[in-house]
């Protein structure tokens, strides 16, 4: 199983800018499928993007779209997820995720098996 360690949330103003990071153990990283999810109280797990294996193919979110960019650096066994242009309904704890094959299939429920601790994002107003 791949541990995940997430850094980089904390405070800005909306219309910042964030950069999420997932740092990854075990040697599996680079042929895995990498997400990140958002989670308010009250409320489920929410999909906010995906990337393959190699990077070659992306997933978002409609109300993220043209603001966040998620990409990775096998070197590195790390995933990022940039966010620009921040609005307050973006605050939430998010996620980062590991996929349980190369791609992603469409079904944020079963293409994942293992989760970080969460990092928190706050978007003032």
């Amino acid at each position: 199983q791949v541990q995940l360690v997430e850094s980089g949330g904390g405070l800005v103003q909306a219309g910042g800018s964030l950069r999420l990071s997932c740092v990854a153990s075990g040697r599996t990283f680079s042929s895995l499928a990498m997400g990140w999810f958002r989670q308010t109280p009250g409320k489920e797990r929410e999909f906010v993007a995906a990337i393959s294996w190699n990077g070659g193919s992306t997933y978002y979110l409609d109300s993220v779209k043209g603001r966040f960019t998620i990409s990775r650096n096998n070197a590195k066994n790390t995933v990022y997820l940039q966010m620009n242009s921040l609005k307050p309904e973006d605050t939430a704890v998010y996620y980062c995720a590991a996929g349980t094959r190369s791609y992603y299939s469409g079904n944020p429920g079963s293409d994942f098996g293992s989760w970080g601790q969460g990092t928190q994002v706050t978007v003032s107003s």
